[in-house]
């Protein structure tokens, strides 16, 4: 008798055929994914409250420049390429390379704490619809 046999076996006396082992991590409502998905999208979000969504399928390269204070990070999808403006974005970068980020918030340049602030804050989405 294996062990998974004996965990199961365990799980039905006990009511529970649908055990923790069975179980996902949940994709939450966070800003990160946390989980393993099969879709992934990356909703942008600006402070008036618009809101536009793409699908990491379709995400085709990125662009990171560090040479001034004020990064920019270009992400180039099919159908569209975003321009993200802002200030400590590498980190930013780093997720995007492994899908993780859910959501990228602008947020106001006059509420950022630029020089005591640990990680990275976009101050501009730019949305430039590529013709197909």
């Amino acid at each position: 008798m294996n062990q998974g046999f004996k965990l199961r076996y365990d799980e039905l006396r006990e009511n529970d055929p649908t055990g923790a082992a069975d179980k996902q991590a949940p994709v939450g409502h966070g800003h990160l994914y946390t989980g393993q998905s099969y879709a992934r999208s990356l909703c942008f979000v600006w402070p008036d409250g618009k809101r536009v969504l793409m699908n990491y399928a379709y995400f085709v390269s990125a662009e990171f420049d560090i040479a001034q204070e004020k990064n920019w990070i270009r992400l180039n999808f099919s159908t569209a390429a975003i321009l993200l403006s802002g200030y400590r974005l590498e980190e930013l970068f780093l997720q995007l390379l492994e899908h993780v980020p859910r959501i990228i918030e602008v947020i106001d340049e006059r509420y950022t704490d630029v020089e005591n602030s640990i990680v990275g804050v976009v101050t501009d989405i730019t949305i430039e619809r590529k013709d197909t």
